[in-house]
Parts: C-alpha cells; sequence; structure tokens
C-alpha cells in the first residue's frame, strides 16, 4: 500500500488507539443507541486482523464496536471498502445473524482511513466439535436471504473455479517471483497451479447450474462468536462477501487450510457429514438440497488452494515489511502453511484423482 495514502508503518492496534480516541472526540459520530460523544467513555482495543482494527466503546451499560479498515482484499478503493461492508450489515440487519450498523465513515477527512461503527456481540469463538451444525444452520439463512435485485451491491461471482484460479495465480506470482521462496516448495506449487488450471473447467457444473446467493467466503472461527449464555452463534466479519454459490462457504469452513488456521483440529469425515447433514436440513430449495455435495466437492481443492497462496504471498510481504497490519500469530501459521511437507499433504489426494 503506497506511504503516500498511508504514511504510517507498521501500525497496530495499540500504537492506533490514541488516534481512534481523538477520531471520537474529534468527529462525535451518531447513530450509536445509548451512547452519548457528551459522555464519559472509555476505548479499549478488541482485535486486529490484516486488514482492520476493531476497538470496543464502553458508556455505562452501553457497548459497541469501532471499526477502522486498512485496506481491500477484493480490489476496491479504500473508501468503497468500508462503504461494501456496510450495506452487507445493512442487508443482514433483518436475519439478526451479524452485527448491528451503526454509522459509516468513509470521508477520510480526519484519518486516512474506513470507518464505521456496528453491535458488539459478546461470546467466544466458534468451537468446531461443539458447534458445527449451529454454523451450518447459520450458513442456510443467509444463503436464504431474499435481496431485491436492485440492493445486490455484492461483486459476483461469475466463474467461481476460475475466480478463485485467477486469484491464487497473482498471489503465487508474489511468491514465484521473489528471491526468498524455497525452490522446493516454488517447484511443487507449480505443479499444483498447473492442476488447477485444468481442473477449474469443472465450474461447467455451475454455470449450467447457477444459485447465487449472499456468501461471506471467510467463515473461519473466529469470525463466528457463541454466546453460550444466550444460545446464539453468530458470524461478524463481512469484509468480502459476494454474489455467488452457497458452497464456496461450505467448502471454505471444512477445509483444513481453514480449521487449521486458528486451532489444531482437522475434521473428521463424519464431522463433515454431519455439518452438511445440518445444512441440508434447513434448506427450503429441494434442489440445492440434492446438489450441494456436489458442489462443495469441487470446490475443496480451491479453497486449498487459496489459503496456501494467500499465506505464500504473505510469507514474503512480511519478511519485506509491506503488511501495513503485522499479526504474530498470522506470521506463525504462514510458516506452516509455506512448508513444502504440510502442501504436499494438502494436494497430493487431489492430484492423484
Amino acid at each position: 500500500m503506497p506511504d503516500s495514502q498511508h504514511p504510517e508503518k507498521n501500525l497496530s492496534i495499540q500504537t492506533f488507539l490514541p488516534q481512534a480516541i481523538e477520531y471520537l472526540r474529534s468527529e462525535c459520530p451518531a447513530g450509536v443507541p445509548g451512547w452519548s460523544p457528551d459522555e464519559r467513555y472509555t476505548v479499549t482495543p478488541l482485535a486486529q486482523g490484516e486488514y482492520s482494527m476493531n476497538f470496543t466503546v464502553r458508556q455505562g451499560a452501553t457497548l459497541w464496536v469501532l471499526r477502522v479498515n486498512t485496506g481491500s482484499q477484493i480490489g476496491l478503493s479504500d473508501p468503497a471498502q468500508i462503504a461494501y461492508e456496510y450495506r452487507t450489515l445493512e442487508l443482514l440487519a433483518p436475519t439478526g445473524i451479524a452485527p448491528t450498523p451503526y454509522f459509516l465513515d468513509n470521508s477520510f477527512t480526519f484519518l486516512p482511513y474506513g470507518i464505521l461503527g456496528m453491535e458488539y456481540l459478546p461470546g467466544e469463538r466458534l468451537d468446531y466439535h461443539r458447534d458445527l451444525a449451529s454454523a451450518a444452520r447459520v450458513m442456510a439463512h443467509y444463503h436464504q436471504l431474499k435481496v431485491p435485485g436492485e440492493q445486490i451491491h455484492l461483486i459476483r461471482e461469475e466463474h467461481p473455479l476460475s475466480l478463485t484460479y485467477e486469484r491464487c495465480a497473482r498471489m503465487l506470482k508474489v511468491y514465484f517471483e521473489s528471491d526468498l521462496a524455497d525452490p522446493t516448495l516454488a517447484k511443487y506449487l507449480h505443479e499444483v497451479q498447473s492442476w488447477a488450471d485444468e481442473a477449474r473447467h469443472q465450474e461447467r457444473y455451475f454455470l449450467a447450474d447457477p444459485w447465487n446467493c449472499l456468501i461471506n467466503t471467510e467463515v473461519n472461527n473466529s469470525n463466528w462468536i457463541a454466546d453460550r449464555d444466550a444460545g446464539t452463534l453468530r458470524l461478524v466479519d463481512w469484509e468480502k462477501p459476494l454474489w455467488g454459490d452457497p458452497s464456496q462457504d461450505l467448502s471454505h469452513f471444512r477445509v483444513p487450510t481453514t480449521t487449521l488456521w486458528k486451532t489444531d483440529v482437522v475434521l473428521t469425515e463424519d464431522e463433515k457429514t454431519g455439518m452438511m447433514a445440518a445444512y441440508k436440513q434447513a434448506l427450503a430449495d429441494a434442489h440445492l438440497r440434492d446438489t450441494i455435495e456436489e458442489r462443495t466437492r469441487l470446490r475443496d481443492p480451491f479453497n486449498c488452494l487459496r489459503g496456501v497462496s494467500w499465506c505464500a504471498m504473505a510469507w514474503v510481504q512480511y519478511q519485506r515489511g509491506d503488511h501495513l497490519l503485522k499479526n504474530e500469530d498470522t506470521f506463525r501459521k504462514l510458516k506452516m502453511y509455506t512448508d513444502p511437507v504440510f502442501v504436499r499433504g494438502l494436494f497430493d489426494p487431489y492430484k492423484r484423482t
């Protein structure tokens, strides 16, 4: 990201905290239920991702989230990125499965970042051994959300496997062209990319039988909040949703590159079967119920490739200091996901079929 647009290198949520506080004091955002900028409040770091920082704002019994976006993973301008996320939360508001959005500030007048205010959701991360069926039902819920055509602001996933392949190719190019790349891994990833180039033609299945809906695309366990007291499970991160096939979310949820990202879990075949059964039971459309297994199976290797490609690119960027935000836990996973033995374990089974 150009320094002229974002002059601060190596941002962290802790060092940015004073600016978040000053933003609230200066801009006095409106629209947060039960909150007044004129009364005493506290601001606390909540969570930092690769492209965002989240702060909790507390005033008495009122608690909400200030979200600061520092870039886009889907090719949008910074002002457009935060608006894209805000509009998605507006679409989801009637469902109760995502944070309610309170305000949007993509003016870039006080800070050079997009900002939104949203509901704070209490709870803990999704537990893969405990919450599979509940997560499947939540995905079925928003996949069946009726969205009028004129309200669909989402980027459309026209050629699903090719879209993933082309994004992976761009990310892998960063790794292939770097002097830091491991020659053994680079050689194998070239082989995987060639295999995927052939396998992506299976997307004719999706083109001949489209079933498009709102998809999240980032359903790893840290983006879910389970409130055990209330008995709810909700998705909090809607940074890069698309209008596409529901199999994307189901596949991304279950592949090992997702489950291992923040845990040490690899789903068993029985767990995958149970998750898919819960999803199908929550569907009203009989045709999707009959075809979702095959749709999801076709996606799995491409979601694995997506995870490994991003990690290969990010590993290089971390080494070069290109990332505006850095996360030490992420860097440890980057090293794991770029280990040749790990990568072979993912793709050898697919290449043999």
